[in-house]
């Protein structure tokens, strides 16, 4: 699963990573991100006519069709790509409207329950990640709102990653952006090698959604003594991952 992760960059760093991207005359803030926890807003990167755009859309799914509260939707932070071409909660999504869900990190977590440890994990060379996503329209029965939701496509995990967990985000190569979105591409994107990725030991205030997201510490390695020491990984070759 993926159930935190960061968004943080500039607009400089958003435009070299979607190349082409539209871009507002005015551009607005980009607000850092360290620790976003489902249900909250995020910017996903989306296929329009005008070209690859920056949208903002709730992190949890609720499929067009939905007729209740958004909130008794259920546990729609992620989609498994084991079921998601043909899940009713997810399958229109996946044909008609697929998104790009840029982050600069995401987060598990491993030892007792009590005693979970944070890591942080991002790109080895400190780029961005592009997790594979959908989107959709809802309108909100009661007030007649319309709601942009979306959700991170999750796989299973290669063998660095499955040292923490697992599942993991679907990650896209840059070269097949325009086959994800455009639905061109399927399952086969979606299960590529990830880029060479990192991790470190981070704060337990990761743990708690109280913590202001908006806290670039969140990020820091913690110092030494504050968690218990686990050996040290080393990511295999490229060609050993699975």
């Amino acid at each position: 699963m993926c159930g935190r992760f960061s968004q943080a960059y500039s607009w400089d760093e958003i435009v070299a990573f979607s190349q082409p991207l539209t871009v507002p005359a005015e551009r607005p803030n980009l607000r850092a991100r360290y620790n976003i926890t489902p249900t909250t807003e995020i910017d996903i990167i989306v296929r329009t006519e005008a070209g690859r755009e920056l949208r903002k859309a709730r992190w949890g799914f609720i499929p067009a069709w939905w007729k209740e509260a958004a909130n008794k939707v259920g546990t729609t932070f992620n989609a498994r790509v084991e079921g998601v071409a043909d899940s009713r909660m997810f399958r229109s999504a996946y044909v008609k409207r697929r998104c790009i869900i840029p982050a600069s990190a995401f987060y598990e977590w491993t030892g007792p329950k009590g005693e979970r440890i944070p890591h942080r994990i991002s790109a080895a060379d400190g780029g961005l990640l592009a997790f594979a996503g959908l989107w959709e329209r809802w309108t909100d029965p009661a007030s007649g709102e319309e709601v942009i939701s979306c959700t991170i496509i999750t796989r299973a995990a290669d063998r660095w990653m499955s040292q923490l967990h697992d599942r993991m985000p679907a990650m896209l190569n840059p070269k097949n952006f325009d086959a994800w979105l455009d639905g061109s591409g399927g399952r086969e994107l979606l299960e590529q090698p990830p880029p060479e990725l990192r991790e470190w030991i981070v704060s337990t205030r990761v743990n708690s959604n109280r913590a202001p997201d908006d806290d670039p510490t969140l990020a820091d390695p913690i110092e030494p003594g504050e968690a218990k020491p686990e050996p040290k990984r080393e990511r295999p070759a490229q060609g050993d991952l699975f």
